[in-house]
């Protein structure tokens, strides 16, 4: 993923956000809820498809050096 990517990977989260704010607001119509909903799935998958192409470069570069090891990432709570 490159730099260019970057903001418009952030801008997707932000309009995710958005649009999650607004499904929880409960003001909307069942068929306006459902438009918001369909938008957030299609976000949520080309932001999993910037994460995924990021994993993969990151492995790559890793992969150059011979010896790296990858472990899956955990978040400390």
């Amino acid at each position: 993923m490159s730099e260019q990517n970057t903001p418009d990977f952030e801008s997707k989260m932000d309009d995710l956000e958005r649009l999650v704010e607004r499904l929880e607001s409960g003001e909307l119509s069942l068929d306006d809820a459902m438009k918001t909903f369909e938008q957030g799935i299609k976000l949520t998958r080309e932001c999993q498809s910037a994460l995924d192409a990021a994993e993969q470069k990151v492995q790559v570069l890793l992969g150059q050096g011979g010896d790296e090891h990858l472990e899956p990432f955990s978040p400390e709570e």
